[in-house]
């Protein structure tokens, strides 16, 4: 059986999401898609806005085969991690295609720029030291590195599919075969745009609506079913832990917050400041915020810091990868049934006693998620795989 993957994270699942699958099986000819999904907490440093059971059930609803979660520790991050995680579990998955979305304006072979990334690592290691610039964030470095190297690639600083498709490239070409890379057109709304659109809306515009009340502005944009999950809840957003975060960072030592991931620079000296003295999350990011930190950079800290994730943790989840089920339709497991022999990573779909070490660290990270509301529902412990039978 051939498989296309998607990388993901649905928060929340849109039309643009449909037409996504619908192009990646499509262009693959594929019997089944695969999604790799961000579990509850997301790339740009936030919780989802509905658990991933939710998303999960979305998806199989609407084209996916299988779901399997990305843990946090590679889902909380920037491109390039973000991509290394997915494309791992894909291989391993035994993906043939990899379809992602684009907004680059001009054409690009990603497949030829992850050849020539993989071909010329010390080469762009080289030229990294040498434009290395301090007031540069590391994906302005990148791009200053690489329009050096390679001025053929159309770069667009302001295109973060198109940022992350190149991070896809880059990492699939490192695997003796790597998946055929399928990019396609986005459809309507930025990934940024505030204003929901008749059809295709961003995600951002999305949560904007329904985290004011506007249920019935999102109808045209979104399936029913996420109309209806949307609409019954419970929803969350940073301001649902900010309390947790806030009575972390008042509470916790100097010296504990620099074992956090990623925590450098002095920066939990100017955390632990704003923490007094913010009202909410919204006001303690801006007190916290300068030129040389970005919104996503501190938001990704902050997540860090509420899941207590240390240096030793996070590398221990990226040793430690598995493959987490979390729902599939006839296909799917049809799929896992034929293919299972060969996956490269423990295949999930319980939570077995002989597998606690692996599911340690995302069933602390589920159990903080519940805390950002009292209705959301176990995420881990007896659950099982959401099973969907197409019509």
């Amino acid at each position: 059986m051939k498989a296309c993957g998607i990388i993901v994270e649905y928060n929340p699942f849109h039309n643009g999401h449909i037409y996504h699958i619908q192009k990646a099986q499509e262009a693959s000819q594929a019997e089944v898609v695969v999604a790799v999904m961000s579990g509850n907490f997301l790339q740009r440093g936030e919780p989802a806005i509905i658990d991933k059971w939710k998303r999960a059930e979305e998806a199989l609803s609407n084209g996916v085969d299988l779901v399997i979660e990305l843990p946090a520790e590679w889902a909380v991050q920037s491109a390039d991690y973000f991509a290394r995680g997915g494309v791992k579990l894909l291989h391993a998955l035994k993906c043939q295609y990899l379809c992602f979305g684009t907004d680059s304006s001009g054409e690009v072979d990603y497949q030829a720029f992850g050849q020539f990334s993989a071909n010329n690592q010390q080469l762009i290691e080289e030229k990294y030291k040498e434009l290395a610039d301090k007031r540069l964030s590391y994906p302005q470095q990148m791009t200053a590195v690489y329009q050096a190297l390679y001025p053929e690639l159309p770069l667009d600083f302001s295109s973060p599919n198109h940022i992350l498709g190149l991070s896809y490239a880059k990492e699939n070409a490192l695997y003796k075969e790597p998946m055929k890379l399928l990019p396609i057109n986005r459809k309507g709304a930025h990934y940024n745009e505030v204003n929901l659109q008749p059809r295709f809306s961003s995600a951002t515009a999305i949560r904007k609506a329904v985290l004011t009340k506007h249920f019935s502005e999102i109808e045209t944009t979104v399936p029913k079913q996420t109309s209806n999950d949307l609409a019954q809840g419970p929803l969350v957003s940073w301001e649902n832990y900010w309390p947790l975060l806030q009575y972390k960072l008042i509470s916790t030592s100097i010296e504990e917050l620099q074992l956090v991931y990623q925590m450098n620079e002095g920066l939990e000296y100017r955390l632990k400041e704003m923490a007094v003295r913010a009202e909410n999350f919204q006001q303690f990011i801006e007190l916290v915020k300068t030129k040389r930190y970005t919104w996503t950079r501190l938001q990704r800290l902050a997540v860090y810091t509420l899941l207590n994730s240390s240096n030793e943790a996070v590398q221990q989840g990226w040793d430690n990868s598995y493959l987490r089920v979390l729902g599939m339709t006839e296909a799917g497991q049809k799929y896992l049934s034929v293919h299972k022999k060969d996956f490269e990573l423990p295949l999930l779909t319980r939570q077995a006693k002989s597998m606690e070490q692996l599911f340690a660290a995302g069933l602390t990270n589920d159990r903080i998620y519940q805390l950002g509301h009292a209705e959301i529902s176990e995420q881990s412990q007896g659950r099982f795989p959401i099973r969907i039978k197409k019509a």
